[in-house]
């Protein structure tokens, strides 16, 4: 499965590499379209690529960490 999402990050986050430890933790490949990150919030589009289950694991884990997640296109392959 292969999607556009938008992440929503709070400031509070600032300083932890969550979307380095999304690549290295679960099997889901992240593509960065557009970012923008201050010390208030920050926001992402990105493609994220894996399989469903896996994706879905990770909006958990992004869910728990307080990043809003909006999809953005569904695109099964």
């Amino acid at each position: 499965m292969n999607m556009s999402i938008g992440l929503t990050f709070p400031g509070s986050l600032q300083d932890e590499s969550i979307l380095c430890y999304i690549c290295k933790k679960y099997n889901v490949n992240l593509n960065i379209i557009e970012a923008s990150f201050s010390m208030d919030a920050g926001w992402a589009i990105l493609q994220i690529e894996g399989l469903e289950e896996e994706i879905k694991t990770v909006f958990t884990y992004l869910s728990e960490k307080g990043v809003k997640v909006q999809q953005i296109q569904i695109n099964k392959k």
